[in-house]
């Protein structure tokens, strides 16, 4: 008498809508056994989906006929779909059963394996479920791809997101608080370049941020919130990006400053900095060592009483210093750039006429960038016209046509980014009136804030790693409004004591024809704007 196990499985989709269930197979098969006088060892349950072997109960019974070979004969079930619903996976498998001593058989589809036109049976019964797995798949693609081109994010909600059902039964995404706002934060602080992406993300998982590393950059990367969803390559449609139906978190114009920052084409102003810092710590990774010219970092060594703070050479070398004497040369520099409160007046007129100047240059742009567009605009035209008179391809138009719309929908985000009208002096005198203040108590400021704010501080001073001797002669490269605060102070220290130092740049001295500079006979003989705006503060302070 041959022992048979028998198999029985049914995926729990299949059960809801073909009515397979486990008893009925189970009947079934036990019928069979006892017409054919087969005895019945086992009965194997299985509610996993036939696509691949990776079965759990399939995974023990292979197990098993390796551990027990010769104590099983047949493997049988209802239907060869029941086996497998992938034809080359189920051939090797015929093969592995078969090595083992062990037959598989169908009993509604029985096949003699001895014959061989029994082959082409099998061939149609193995390929015909997985024709039909395959079906089912293009039509769930198609329809899917169909929802996101209607703006439709087909999904589980990203991050910053979350899933709902509208009461007609339509699933959206809405904005959900408080992770928006922290997704938000992150692509701000990293549309300005001044911390890796890591250190961004840490100090948004310190914030309440519920992401993983790995999701974090997925969701830097995903337009999803600029209120776009991406609609991937597929056969001969380029991808390319619709408007979804969601409400956007960040614009388009910081989306994309983003990805100029990822993919290198925005500068850095300060790279590879921690973030999270002790107190006592705070110019940790902003300085470089005097003597390898590696960075600077910093820790603390446990006294008998207490700990001691140090920054030393990461590198390994023997530079060392006291962690209390470093700050305070640190806060000694920043006297160099405290706002006289004599020169606040001109300093918020050049203020005002710098943004006068600015927001000139933001129209400009803005004509500029709607003069690209018609460009494109024009260009596709044209190669329309180019396809129709068959002077060139299909394939030719098409890219042509899709290079010109991803660079219109960048241009179309920078022409949003820079608004129509601009904020009034009116609007602007209060933000001055505080810049004023700030800078005006810059050091204190600093010494009375915490660890954070203090880094934030010295990176808006310094968009580069200090050198340490730079530090302590009080030349390193600092951001422009502290360079123009450093100058001025220059200079009217210079007038205070009636000299003018060799080596300082700006002179004393008002020309005749007022405060606007002198006109350059030679483009060798122009100054940086910089130091014709410190010049015209300065200028102006000392004739007070």
């Amino acid at each position: 008498m041959k022992t048979a196990v028998l198999y029985v499985r049914v995926s729990t989709d299949e059960q809801a809508d073909k009515g397979f269930s486990q008893r009925d197979q189970d009947e079934r098969l036990r019928n069979y056994c006892e017409r054919q006088g087969i005895r019945v060892s086992q009965v194997i349950y299985e509610d996993y989906s036939a696509k691949t072997f990776n079965r759990p109960a399939w995974t023990k019974f292979i197990a098993y006929l390796r551990r027990f070979r010769g104590k099983t004969d047949l493997v049988l079930f209802t239907k060869w779909d029941r086996f497998s619903r992938n034809a080359p996976d189920a051939y090797q498998m015929i093969s592995t059963l078969k090595r083992l001593g062990v037959e598989p058989q169908a009993v509604e589809q029985p096949l003699d394996m001895d014959v061989p036109e029994s082959k082409i049976m099998l061939a149609i019964y193995l390929t015909t479920p997985e024709v039909e797995n395959d079906r089912r798949s293009l039509n769930v693609f198609y329809g899917m791809r169909r929802a996101r081109k209607e703006g439709r994010w087909m999904a589980r909600a990203p991050v910053g997101y979350k899933n709902i059902t509208t009461e007609d039964g339509k699933k959206k995404i809405i904005i959900s608080e408080p992770q928006a706002s922290q997704i938000k934060a992150a692509f701000i602080e990293i549309s300005k370049g001044r911390f890796s992406i890591e250190q961004v993300w840490r100090l948004c998982r310190q914030n309440g941020l519920k992401c993983s590393k790995n999701n974090f950059w997925l969701a830097i990367r995903n337009p999803i919130y600029c209120g776009k969803i991406l609609i991937t390559t597929h056969k001969e449609e380029q991808a390319f990006l619709v408007q979804g139906v969601h409400d956007p978190i960040i614009s388009e114009s910081l989306f994309y400053d983003v990805q100029d920052v990822l993919d290198g084409k925005k500068r850095k102003s300060i790279g590879g900095l921690k973030m999270v810092s002790v107190d006592l710590l705070p110019l940790r990774g902003f300085l470089l060592c005097p003597k390898c010219g590696k960075q600077i970092t910093g820790s603390a060594s446990k006294g008998r009483s207490q700990y001691y703070h140090y920054y030393h050479c990461s590198a390994g070398c023997d530079f060392r210093q006291k962690a209390e004497e470093v700050n305070r040369i640190f806060e000694d520099t920043l006297d160099d750039y405290v706002l006289n409160p004599k020169i606040a007046p001109i300093f918020k007129e050049v203020i005002l006429d710098a943004y006068d100047n600015d927001t000139m240059f933001g129209r400009q742009d803005r004509k500029q960038y709607i003069e690209q567009i018609t460009a494109l605009n024009n260009k596709i035209t044209k190669s329309r016209e180019l396809l129709m008179n068959d002077d060139i391809d299909a394939s030719d138009y098409k890219k042509i046509k899709s290079e010109a719309e991803q660079k219109i929908a960048v241009l179309d985000a920078k022409v949003a980014s820079v608004p129509d009208t601009f904020i009034t002096t009116r609007e602007l005198n209060p933000l001055i009136e505080k810049s004023i203040s700030i800078l005006a108590n810059i050091r204190t400021i600093y010494c009375n804030s915490d660890s954070y704010t203090r880094r934030k501080i010295i990176g808006s001073i310094y968009p580069q790693k200090i050198p340490f001797q730079d530090l302590l002669v009080r030349t390193a490269t600092t951001s422009e409004p502290f360079r123009i605060m450093y100058l001025i102070n220059k200079e009217l220290e210079a007038e205070k004591n009636k000299k003018t130092g060799s080596n300082l740049s700006l002179s004393r001295m008002v020309f005749q024809n007022g405060f606007e500079p002198l006109l350059a006979e030679s483009e060798s003989d122009v100054l940086p704007l910089h130091y014709w705006k410190a010049w015209r503060i300065a200028a102006r302070a000392t004739n007070i």
